[in-house]
Order: structure tokens, then C-alpha cells, then sequence
């Protein structure tokens, strides 16, 4: 479905992504880990088309993403949406509308100047709210909500695109525990339910372990490490971050409980992690 082929990316004489290559042959939940800097959020940012690449090519089925322009991108942009650490919610808009900002892309300039939604929308978005538990939530302003509802509330409205993947720059960073695990909990059911591709940038080892079926690590602009959560020893997490032997990894861990493991995955796949 999905190729990078010696992605890479320039910023005058500094290289944040070097020749970053990867294949995904079906849908797949898929953690990018590494320190800040390693690359990661440029990566993403390059396959939305929010950066161009300075050399190298994307492809997905088929088509090379990095020369699409105009329309052609921006219908990309659609199939491929972002979610951000700090949401990127209007404010003082309610819930619903901002879930509904997620059309913008097939909407015409007059009805988004006059907020006009067709009903068959404004249902859906609700519906949407409704499956990540928030739907109570729709009338108000989005400021009124915690961020874990924020963060909910983003994924709706990415949801809203209809995407065949959803890319999260680091979703859960600026959450405390509880609302990182029911964040990532939704991710995972989108993925497992609708079955589509969601490429997320993390942080933590813990989280990655968890809820991905593969992680990359990147280290330097570079692939270090590309492979199943069970592969993810701490020798590879020290390659991954550059650490010594001192290295630990609650230094990186959300401390998330691991009780409910078996909801995340499917039995298959929790019987062969604790095997």
C-alpha cells in the first residue's frame, strides 16, 4: 500500500531525514519512535504533504505522492489525515463544528464562508463523536473541553475525511496517563474496526509495545530499528536513543496500567506477547 523510498529531507546544510526508506503491504497500526529531532513529525509531515521532500519519492498504490499538486494534493490531504499534538481546534467554536471543519477539502468557498453543512454530515460528525464516547460533548466550545476530549474531538474531525490513513504527531505528549491510554485505545479500534493505516510518532517504549502491530525507530534523520513491538528490546531501545548502559526505560514510560491488554489487541496477537 504504502512505500518510502530514500525519503529524504533538507533544511539548507542540516539533513533532518536521511534516506528513509520503509514498505507497508496492508492496513497496520505503526509507532515511529525516537528523540526529539530524530526526524519523526518531519517524516509525517512529508508524507501529508504539509513539507515537501527534498529527494526521494512516497508512494501509495502506485501513485508517487511527492509530485502531486493543486487539487491532486490537496484530495491526498484528504485520504491522509493529521492529527497534532496540540489539536489545532478552533477554540470557541463548538465541538461539532470543528468535527465538521474535517469536509472543508469537499466543500465549495460559499458554504464554508456561511458554515452551511448539509444534515447528512452534521449527523455523521455526531455519530463520530458519539463512537469515541464525547458526543455529549457536541454543542459545547471546544475550549470547555479536557484535553483528552480535545484530542478525541481531532481524531473525529479526521475521521470526517474518510481517510485510508490517519498520521498522529505525538497525540499523547501533552496528556496525563488516563487520557493517553483512552486516546490511544481509540486509534487502535479505527484501525482494528475500519480497518485503516495509522502511523503515529510516540515517544514511549511502553505505549509502542502496546498498541502497535510494527515500530520504526529513527535516530538522527535515520531507520535504526524496524520491527514487531516484541523486538523492541532495551539493547535496540538504547540503539534507538543514542543511551548508554545507564539507560532505563521508565525514563520514557506514560506508566499506562496494562489490565485491560486484551481489548487493545486481538487474542491472537495478546496470546503470542505474553507467550
Amino acid at each position: 500500500m504504502l512505500t518510502l523510498q530514500n525519503l529524504t529531507k533538507t533544511f539548507g546544510d542540516k539533513t533532518a531525514v536521511h534516506k528513509v526508506s520503509f514498505t507497508v503491504d496492508r492496513p497496520m497500526m505503526i509507532g515511529i519512535i525516537g528523540r526529539s529531532g530524530a526526524g519523526k513529525s518531519t517524516v509525517l509531515r512529508m508524507l501529508n504533504r504539509l513539507s515537501d521532500a527534498s529527494s526521494g519519492s512516497i508512494l501509495f498504490e502506485g501513485k508517487d505522492i511527492t509530485r502531486l499538486k493543486g487539487a491532486e494534493r490537496r484530495s491526498w490531504q484528504s485520504r491522509c489525515a493529521m492529527i497534532f499534538q496540540q489539536f489545532n481546534l478552533v477554540p470557541r467554536m463548538d465541538v461539532v463544528s470543528n468535527v465538521l471543519h474535517g469536509t472543508l477539502n469537499r466543500r465549495s468557498t460559499l458554504a464554508t464562508m456561511f458554515n452551511l453543512y448539509p444534515d447528512g454530515d452534521i449527523h455523521k460528525a455526531i455519530e463520530i463523536l458519539d463512537r469515541l464516547g464525547i458526543a455529549e460533548q457536541a454543542p459545547k466550545r471546544a475550549e470547555a473541553l479536557s484535553g483528552g476530549q480535545q484530542q478525541r474531538v481531532a481524531i473525529a474531525r479526521a475521521l470526517m475525511q474518510d481517510p485510508a490513513i490517519i498520521l498522529a504527531d505525538e497525540p499523547i505528549a501533552s496528556l496525563d496517563p488516563m487520557n493517553a491510554q483512552i486516546v490511544m485505545q481509540a486509534l487502535r479500534r479505527i484501525h482494528e474496526e475500519d480497518g485503516r493505516m495509522v502511523i503515529a510518532n510516540l515517544h514511549t517504549l511502553d505505549t509502542a509495545r502496546r498498541y502497535c502491530d510494527r515500530v520504526i525507530g529513527m535516530r538522527d534523520g535515520r531507520v535504526v530499528f524496524d520491527g514487531a513491538p516484541e523486538m523492541l528490546t532495551t539493547d535496540a531501545a538504547r540503539e534507538i536513543y543514542g543511551a548508554d548502559t545507564d539507560f532505563s526505560e521508565a525514563a520514557t514510560s506514560t506508566e499506562i496500567e496494562t489490565l485491560d491488554r486484551p481489548e487493545v489487541h486481538s487474542p491472537e496477537v495478546f496470546a503470542e506477547a505474553y507467550a
